[in-house]
């Protein structure tokens, strides 16, 4: 099933919409989560995995700050042609460093944010992207940081 093709139920928007903001950290979290829902563990987990393989969500998982836990991450972009874009998105993506990947409308039209335990993994992650796709990776490491919490309502 295509995203395009999947549409939300209202229980579907309730599970996305709640656990945006934190998953509970205990022995049996999705029945944790499942309660506050008024669902059963299963119900709960069976949606998620249905969200996942319909690719109406991308990743269900911890965002980990990896400077704070002394390693490294970095935003990178690539230029790729379009008649390429989709294998080498396809490589990028299945580096386990890789946190997520966006298309833009621009001549660097790759996004992605590596994040590894030391800056040397990171770079040597860039270093093996670039030697099997055949494109240059731009880095802007981060200067500053800026919070931004961001939701998405559905």
């Amino acid at each position: 099933m295509a995203p395009l093709d999947y549409v939300l139920d209202e229980t579907d928007r309730r599970i996305v919409n709640a656990l945006q903001g934190g998953f509970p950290v205990c022995a049996r979290p999705f029945e944790v989560a499942a309660g506050a829902l008024g669902l059963t563990e299963s119900e709960l987990i069976l949606r998620i995995e249905r969200l996942l393989a319909a690719r109406a969500l991308t990743r269900f998982g911890p965002l980990y700050n990896a400077d704070r836990m002394g390693g490294a991450n970095v935003l990178a972009a690539m230029s790729v042609p379009e008649h390429d874009f989709d294998r080498v998105a396809a490589f990028v993506n299945a580096q386990p460093e890789i946190a997520h990947n966006y298309r833009r409308e621009h001549d660097l039209n790759m996004w992605f944010v590596a994040a590894a335990e030391t800056p040397e993994k990171v770079e040597s992650t860039f270093q093996y992207l670039e030697s099997i796709s055949g494109y240059h990776i731009f880095r802007f490491p981060k200067q500053r940081e800026f919070f931004v919490e961001l939701k998405l309502t559905l």
